[in-house]
């Protein structure tokens, strides 16, 4: 089975309402941020996904109106 790119996933999930959650390691990969930037993004807001599992996951409509938010309050 071909990996499939955020695109393409949320194009397959599209009908179905769902969005894809992206982990850790993908969010720190679309903003070229390190873990660190990251933990510090959620320790100021940034919403994060309830897992069955350990780890986090990102809807990434959600972090970027969080970013939106953010960087209107710092224009302010």
């Amino acid at each position: 089975m071909a990996t499939q790119n955020l695109a393409e996933r949320s194009a397959t999930l599209a009908p179905t309402g769902l969005t894809p959650l992206l982990t850790t390691a993908q969010l720190m990969a679309r903003y070229g941020v390190s873990n660190w930037t990251v933990n510090e993004w959620v320790k100021n807001g940034c919403p994060v996904e309830p897992t069955a599992f350990r780890g986090r996951r990102f809807d990434l409509a959600k972090v970027e109106a969080w970013m939106a938010e953010q960087s209107a309050q710092l224009s302010a």
